[in-house]
């Protein structure tokens, strides 16, 4: 039987240790180790970053696509102005509605559609509101028949000079709210809810003194 020294296995085990001690083969390796997770993050911080100004911006279409469908929304009258009706803002909503159905907008979500005008004392009002999205949040303005007398109500928008309406017409004003949530972690988005706002005259005379009902559509009321 065949003995190995100790003193032998000593030195082999030396040898070996100071053979990697210079070996720099892995140098790289090992620092892509080290870097993976702050890369990691940055990247998934970045693709962050880019989602949530890819939504804005899709928010912001929304508001701006539902005031101009909402605009141009009508039923030809035979000597008669225009009407809109109930089944007019459900087409409008159902627009809006397949433009965000990838966000589950219906559950994190809601537009709300107001009609600005002027009541017989000249002042704002808003005549009639409503709404898509089952989120429960409410018009920073007011909820219809806001302004329905008088001239206290200034007219809708965040600007210090506020949309107002001019006598004999409307503007249709949409507000988009949204429930954020981050698609990764919150360290550098933290959930919270988008705002837009868009507005747009409506294109042609239209009948304003109400909004018309057409079986068997629901209203969507707020």
């Amino acid at each position: 039987m065949t003995h190995v020294s100790q003193p032998g296995l000593r030195q082999r085990l030396l040898r070996l240790m100071h053979r990697l001690r210079r070996d720099r083969s892995a140098v790289t390796i090992v620092e892509i180790g080290v870097s993976m997770p702050l890369m990691l993050g940055l990247a998934l911080a970045g693709a962050e970053t880019v989602n949530l100004a890819h939504l804005h911006m899709r928010l912001n279409q929304l508001a701006i696509t539902t005031a101009d469908n909402a605009s141009r929304a009508k039923q030809a009258i035979v000597g008669g102005a225009p009407r809109m009706r109930e089944v007019d803002v459900a087409q409008v909503f159902n627009g809006a509605a397949l433009s965000v159905a990838d966000l589950d907008f219906t559950n994190n979500g809601r537009v709300i559609l107001s009609s600005l005008e002027t009541n017989g004392s000249g002042g704002q009002w808003i005549h009639w509101q409503r709404c898509f999205g089952t989120t429960a949040y409410k018009s920073r303005y007011g909820v219809e028949g806001t302004g329905i007398t008088g001239t206290a109500f200034a007219g809708m928008g965040q600007t210090t000079t506020k949309m107002v309406a001019d006598t004999g017409s409307a503007i249709m004003f949409v507000e988009v709210a949204y429930n954020y949530r981050p698609m990764f972690f919150d360290t550098f988005v933290h959930n919270m809810v988008i705002r837009k706002e868009a507005a747009m005259y409506v294109r042609d005379d239209r009948d304003l003194t109400q909004l018309y009902a057409s079986s068997p559509t629901v209203p969507a009321t707020c």
